[in-house]
Order: C-alpha cells, then sequence, then structure tokens
C-alpha cells in the first residue's frame, strides 16, 4: 500500500479527532496467506493498527470510542479493510 493511502488515512482521523498523538501502521503483509485474508483488488490495507490519544475520547466508553474511530474510517471498511485495531485513549490515560 501506498504511503499516500496511509496519508489519507491519517488525514481522515486527524481531521475528525484533533489528536495529541497518532499512529496508524499497516499490518496487511503480516496476514497475508492466512486463511481469513482476502487480498483486496485495488492492493489496499487490508489489516490496520491505529494508535491515538485525543480529547475527543474523555468520558467515552471504550465502545463509543472504537465506534467513532469506525465511523471515520467507514469508507476504508466499506472498501475492504477487514481487521482494524484500536488503542484510543484520552490525554493522561
Amino acid at each position: 500500500m501506498s504511503d499516500a493511502h496511509l496519508d489519507q488515512i491519517r488525514t481522515a482521523l486527524a481531521a475528525g479527532l484533533s489528536p495529541i498523538s497518532l499512529e496508524v501502521e499497516d499490518e496487511s503483509h503480516r496476514h497475508a496467506g492466512h486463511a481469513h485474508n482476502r487480498a483486496r483488488p485495488d492492493g489496499g490495507i487490508t489489516h490496520l493498527r491505529v494508535r491515538v490519544v485525543s480529547e475527543a475520547f474523555r468520558g467515552k466508553s471504550r465502545i463509543d470510542r472504537h465506534r467513532l474511530v469506525n465511523g471515520l474510517l467507514a469508507g476504508e471498511i466499506a472498501g475492504g479493510l477487514h481487521a482494524l485495531a484500536i488503542d484510543a485513549k484520552a490525554p493522561g490515560e
């Protein structure tokens, strides 16, 4: 996957969360050849890890935090993102 695509994902998360810290890692290569891994026809990301610290998460449950991130990446999920690992924290956590 191109760095440009990862940059688009980072931009979407940054715009929606105004994070203090944001790490986005394409882990698709770690799952190549696994039984349940289906390669995307466009060669896109199938497995993604997001670590984010944002004030937007303060007072929200883990489920609500994940829903927020999932909503921001809905297009990726619809386009074939198979797995999304999320570590979402508020500042100080």
